[in-house]
């Protein structure tokens, strides 16, 4: 006979069938269906190449420099696969379909311990996060938010009560606050702070204790930080004192305060107060699309259920410092994106339970996603014609226009399903969604990756570094190259023409890459690759053409013509003279 733990077992993993598969099996059909994405994904795997090429397991590195935009662990983690499967790109993103599965687990469990009166929230919560269209794609980079995300949502399960245990587990707590910090660096605390500062608002035991919660808590986050340091210290001492000054000052206070003076660029993105709400509905879209959930959340009234208190004093306050911050990403919100869902998916349950009617009126349904869909299909259907009539081009209509019709099929197909009336409403929006988002990634790759692929290029430089030829990009190297060719050695930064000048000089064997915005003539005639990247081109040259060429001088004709991929229509460059 089973005892009521394997009972209970039992039936944790039957609520875990519907959603978890079903996510997994998505997921993996997407990651593989292209390469590592660049700037995002070939960045990450470049700095965990150089690390283990290098063997510098304490500071990371990229292009030969130390690396103190990031802290180590997801380098780490991937460093752990290589050791048992060998240098590869296949472990890094099964890695990240990991993370964004112990992710919808994480939530599930976090929802049945705040709603424990309302089992369908544990049930929705899950269904609603993967449903996020941004989140799903963006989870398809090599990036360090969704491991963030795990360890945000580990630290908050820590805080949260259960059947057996009122008192928060600070330990773990803690432990779970040091991996978030060397996962993403101080960040990590403001993804956390709130809920732990405003416990008392919505856990019974940090208001009748509130002492041990704060002073426990403090030990915590303090031991935390400990592990930060015991990596910071050593690290800030083999990479030097630019690095320590980098590491310790001005890669976080850089992103804080806009203005902030660097002696080397620094990846800020500064954008002002409001950016965050601009963009807010495409980021929890397709639910920003469902009325059932704008009226569920405008009928909230108190007194609040304590899973509605903690998703609140979660999101809205770090919702608000965010926003103060001067440097601002879409994804780096990506740790709240469970709590949103974890908000709306109580709302609508407490809409279920307390206002039924409005809970089963159908004009408050998927309807407007369903029509949404079904009219973007049509324009898919319409895209072949509206350039094979030359009256609109766009390198992306034009680049999708072929496989768009079948694609419209599959949205056609999504909008019915969205039209559908009865029960199951929510997984209807979350299959939609998902699958939405699988359709678009697949048409991109179909359509728009050969503008990503950057296979030629790297192909060049590889073997160019091979035979003792030294690389230079003009601009600000990204790390593109540098795991796919696995480059041994870095490529120089020409940041102006003199530069350029005394580069050529000194290396008359070299390759400097450049990016124009159009493929020019002379690209077309002296140039040894020209390849799409995006809205422009990579052109790689030899080093004397290209400082001939910079200088108002002729070029010898070269021994063969550029290699063009794909070959060049007459509108994709401008002739010169």
């Amino acid at each position: 006979m089973p005892t009521p733990n394997t009972y209970r077992r039992s039936e944790a993993l039957r609520s875990l069938w519907p959603w978890l598969p079903l996510w997994t099996v998505v997921a993996l059909v997407a990651i593989f269906s292209h390469g590592p994405m660049p700037l995002f994904s070939t960045r990450t795997l470049a700095v965990a190449w150089e690390m283990w090429q290098g063997h510098q397991w304490l500071v990371p590195h990229i292009n030969g420099e130390p690396y103190s935009e990031k802290v180590p662990l997801l380098f780490w983690l991937i460093h752990a696969g290589w050791f048992v499967f060998g240098v590869n790109d296949v472990w890094p993103r099964v890695l990240e379909v990991i993370f964004g599965g112990v992710q919808l687990v994480q939530l599930s469990i976090l929802a049945r311990r705040l709603f424990p009166t309302r089992p369908w929230v544990e049930k929705a919560a899950p269904w609603m996060l993967l449903a996020l269209s941004y989140a799903f794609l963006f989870g398809l980079q090599i990036m360090y938010e969704v491991l963030l995300a795990n360890c945000v949502l580990g630290a908050l399960l820590c805080l949260t009560p259960t059947l057996r245990r009122a008192e928060p587990r600070w330990l773990l707590f803690g432990l779970l606050t040091g991996a978030g910090l060397l996962t993403k660096g101080p960040v990590m605390l403001l993804h956390i702070v709130f809920p732990w500062l405003l416990g008392p608002l919505w856990n019974d035991w940090a208001r009748e204790h509130r002492a041990r919660w704060y002073g426990r808590g403090v030990l915590a986050v303090l031991l935390g930080f400990a592990m930060l340091v015991a990596w910071a210290i050593p690290a800030g001492f083999a990479g030097g004192e630019a690095y320590q000054h980098r590491l310790f000052f001005t890669q976080t206070a850089g992103r804080v305060v806009n203005g902030t003076q660097q002696s080397q660029s620094l990846q800020s993105h500064p954008h002002w107060f409001g950016w965050y709400v601009v963009w807010l509905p495409m980021l929890l879209f397709p639910f920003t699309g469902w009325p059932r959930a704008w009226v569920a959340i405008g009928t909230l009234r108190k007194p609040f259920d304590s899973g509605i208190r903690f998703a609140l004093c979660w999101l809205l306050p770090s919702f608000v410092l965010f926003s103060v911050i001067s440097g601002k990403q879409w994804y780096y919100l990506l740790p709240e994106f469970g709590g949103w869902m974890l908000l709306l998916a109580g709302a609508i349950a407490i809409l279920r339970d307390q206002r039924v009617k409005l809970a089963e009126n159908n004009w408050l349904g998927s309807w407007p996603l369903g029509v949404g869909s079904i009219l973007f299909a049509g324009a898919l259907f319409a895209l072949p014609y509206i350039t094979s009539s030359h009256s609109f081009h766009n390198e992306w209509v034009d680049g999708a226009a072929p496989y768009s019709r079948t694609f419209s099929v599959a949205f056609l197909l999504l909008g019915c399903l969205l039209l559908v009336r009865g029960r199951g409403e929510m997984r209807r929006v979350a299959v939609a969604g998902l699958l939405g988002a699988l359709a678009l990634n697949t048409l991109f790759t179909l359509t728009l990756w050969h503008k990503y692929d950057l296979s030629p290029t790297t192909a060049l430089i590889s073997s160019a570094q091979a035979q003792g030829h030294i690389v230079a990009y003009e601009g600000n190297y990204e790390g593109q190259f540098h795991f796919a060719g696995r480059l041994a050695q870095p490529i120089k930064e020409l940041h102006d023409g003199m530069a350029l000048q005394a580069f050529a000089k000194q290396h008359p064997d070299g390759l400097i890459i450049t990016h124009p915005d159009k493929l020019d003539a002379a690209a077309l005639r002296y140039a040894l690759l020209a390849q799409p990247f995006r809205s422009a081109w990579v052109v790689v040259w030899s080093a004397p053409t290209v400082a001939m060429l910079q200088a108002g001088r002729t070029p010898p004709e070269p021994a063969q013509p550029p290699r063009v991929f794909p070959a060049p229509t007459p509108l994709q460059y401008v002739p010169q003279s």
